[in-house]
């Protein structure tokens, strides 16, 4: 008798049972990763943020931006980063960018809003306890409601 070539019915069986298994053992490392890798980015974008708002803050406080009565020193708004300022010191009046663009909250679940609206901003004048927006950009955090790998909400970081 001749038999024909292929495969049985249970080691087919047996196959799908050992990949499912195995696909149950890596994707929790898979997500894990995954996670990793997106705090990794927020902590470069909070970084890259929080840098232009300080250079913006050294350049008033330089007085290369025209502040107005009362004002803090810190950008209006996120945008002002990327769209620039007019230097008061430059006679040809060439603008002072502190951003290429604003990069957008990796752990934001609104992939349709512009990158600026992702993020949550503390104005100058707001309480460190409670932070809120107010006339300008004091400092920028997530606002999503995660908890980061160490236990750290990532609206604190």
């Amino acid at each position: 008798m001749k038999r024909n070539a292929g495969f049985t019915l249970i080691e087919l069986l047996v196959t799908l049972a050992i990949m499912a298994l195995l696909a149950t053992l890596v994707m929790p490392v898979a997500e894990l990763a995954l996670q990793r890798s997106r705090e990794a980015e927020l902590r470069t974008a909070l970084r890259t943020l929080r840098n232009a708002i300080d250079a913006y803050k050294q350049a008033s406080d330089d007085g290369r931006i025209a502040l107005k009565a009362g004002g803090s020193g810190y950008p209006p708004k996120l945008e002002a980063l990327v769209e620039g300022v007019t230097d008061a010191k430059s006679p040809k009046g060439a603008k002072l960018y502190f951003l290429r663009r604003i990069p957008r909250d990796p752990t934001s679940t609104d992939t349709y809003a512009e990158p600026a609206a992702t993020w949550a901003t503390r104005s100058y004048a707001s309480d460190p306890d409670h932070p809120r927006s107010g006339d300008d950009v004091f400092d920028v955090f997530s606002r999503s409601p995660g908890i980061g790998l160490d236990g750290t909400p990532y609206a604190e970081w």
